[in-house]
């Protein structure tokens, strides 16, 4: 499903050489006003791996304190083993601020249907996770964010706008408007393989090198492994949308819009494309091209035929056995070491496009809102800016307990003990939205380390990444689109048509007859403004 395009980011551990803007900068403008009237002093000027930030009651002297108010944040993911031991903590932490945090999870298969729902207004919701993949803009065009103005940041969120990283606010400004606090960690967000080297072995397959390799792997499994012991190629559920990111890096394109299955794409030559290079994804040769792979491994058997309705994910199957490979970024290794848990197991992870370039995460691709029907949005900043910013809070949601979960050594990192199962570093959605770079792992494998040295000369910010697109005249014939999407880009993805190019064209056509071109016009019209100004 697209919920993991961008999803768990990168480890920390892996990404020292190539974080950029890990909290460091301020935001200035209007909110020095509202800044002068609280002091911050004794503080660090940076959210640095070992140093403390801790945050006080007076620093929110702009915010009625007196009575109690409980915060409901609402969050994307499946809810970890000791998350009530954690919330417990958080809300000890909580009391002098006359605070309560409740947290409701929504799952991998629920919050694609809940989400909207919980936004429309029947849920109390104050906070909630949301990302360009996340209906991120499709809800802030239905106003469905609280605006956040410098002012209000720098009353309500003072550690926020003392250590948000200032060239992130960009990110998530749509149409002059604030709608939500992006991440504070910019970093490498390469797309891997990871696979069975045990059964690669048992197979006499030599070490991947490109795509051609991993499909040729692939169906081997399904040829010679699958029908034995019923472990599938890749255990696919919902899409391959994952697959469909390694297999476009080797084309080198970035998006210019990532909103659930609408992507506009275009192919990096090494300058700001024009509104002319962008387009479609599902309009470029190469998703054509690897579309045609789906069909040819889905017929193999390399997954289900009922992969669009799988409940299971791609990545626990692989960690619990049931799949020979998964596609994502760094957090392969997590279920890398779940899988190699059976004795007899032994797993590697691939970089199949070590010639091209490497994509750097926006700050934008996790982010923390506050609804705009929240009942307090002042304490629900307040809440936002003591777990993105007080050192205690945030490594209690991003790593779990200390002690139990994991240990922190006497230089600043952190190791994960037996019970971090319980409670998996870096799992939680708000953990992704809140991470300021400063939680790194001590002792890192050497196959993680080589995967992520071999990033750094190859890293690339994609160039329109402060373009955000306002879809407000056009929303209906977005939402038309998309549906058109939503019906046909899962099944192509996984193979299951009975013509690649009949079905593209029919998808394509449809998405024309829903008003793609009054998208693209609008879409143009506003990159052209942009476009002028950089």
């Amino acid at each position: 499903m697209k919920r993991k395009t961008l999803a768990l980011m990168l480890a920390s551990c892996m990404l020292a050489s190539t974080l950029t803007g890990c909290g460091n900068s301020t935001t200035t403008s209007s909110s020095d006003a509202g800044a002068s009237t609280v002091s911050l002093e004794g503080l660090p000027d940076a959210i640095e791996r070992g140093v403390e930030v801790k945050a006080l009651p007076e620093y929110y002297a702009g915010i009625d304190l007196k009575k109690d108010y409980t915060v409901n944040m609402y969050l994307i993911g499946d809810t970890p083993n000791d998350w009530d031991k954690v919330l417990g903590l958080i809300n000890d932490y909580l009391e002098p601020f006359n605070t309560n945090l409740d947290v409701t999870f929504m799952s991998w298969s629920d919050y694609q249907t809940m989400y909207s729902l919980v936004l429309a207004g029947g849920e109390e919701v104050d906070l909630i996770f949301t990302a360009p993949w996340c209906y991120m803009y499709t809800e802030a065009a239905k106003g469905s964010f609280y605006e956040l103005t410098d002012d209000f940041i720098a009353r309500a969120m003072p550690l926020t706008n003392k250590y948000q990283a200032k060239e992130s606010w960009d990110e998530t400004t749509i149409s002059g408007k604030t709608i939500a606090v992006p991440s504070n960690q910019a970093q490498s967000m390469g797309k891997i393989v990871a696979v069975r080297q045990d059964l690669m072995d048992k197979y006499g397959i030599a070490p991947l090198a490109n795509w051609d390799d991993y499909k040729q792997y692939m169906l081997t499994i399904a040829e010679k492994e699958t029908p034995d012991s019923g472990i599938y190629a890749l255990a696919a559920c919902g899409d391959n949308n994952e697959l469909w990111d390694v297999y476009r890096q080797q084309t080198d394109t970035f998006l210019a819009l990532d909103s659930n299955y609408l992507d506009m794409m275009y192919e990096y030559t090494g300058e700001l494309p024009t509104k002319e290079d962008i387009k479609m994804a599902y309009e470029f040769d190469s998703f054509r091209a690897y579309a045609k792979d789906m069909k040819e491994m889905a017929d193999a058997g390399c997954w289900s035929r009922g992969a669009l309705t799988n409940t299971v994910t791609d990545d626990d199957a692989f960690g619990n056995l049931q799949g020979a490979s998964i596609a994502w970024n760094a957090s392969v290794f997590t279920y890398m070491k779940q899988a190699e848990k059976t004795e007899g197991v032994a797993c590697t992870a691939y970089d199949l496009t070590t010639n091209n370039l490497v994509g750097a995460e926006a700050y934008s691709n996790n982010d923390m809102a506050i609804a705009a029907g929240s009942a307090n949005p002042e304490r629900a900043a307040m809440v936002l800016d003591l777990i993105k910013c007080d050192t205690y809070l945030n490594s209690l949601i991003c790593i779990g307990i200390e002690g139990e979960h994991y240990s922190m050594d006497a230089d600043g990192y952190y190791t994960a003990l037996e019970k971090a199962t319980e409670y998996p570093n870096m799992t939680v959605s708000a953990s992704w939205a809140i991470k300021n770079g400063n939680l790194q792992q001590a002792g890192t494998p050497e196959r993680e380390k080589a995967i992520a040295d071999a990033w750094d000369a190859r890293v690339k910010m994609n160039p329109t990444i402060t373009f955000v697109f306002d879809d407000t005249n056009v929303s209906a014939y977005t939402a038309a689109v998309n549906a058109v999407l939503n019906d046909y880009v899962p099944m192509i993805e996984l193979g299951l048509v009975d013509d690649v190019d009949a079905t593209l064209d029919e998808m394509i056509q449809k998405c024309y007859d829903a008003g793609l071109q009054n998208v693209y016009d609008e879409f143009y019209a506003q990159y052209d403004a942009w476009y002028a100004t950089r």
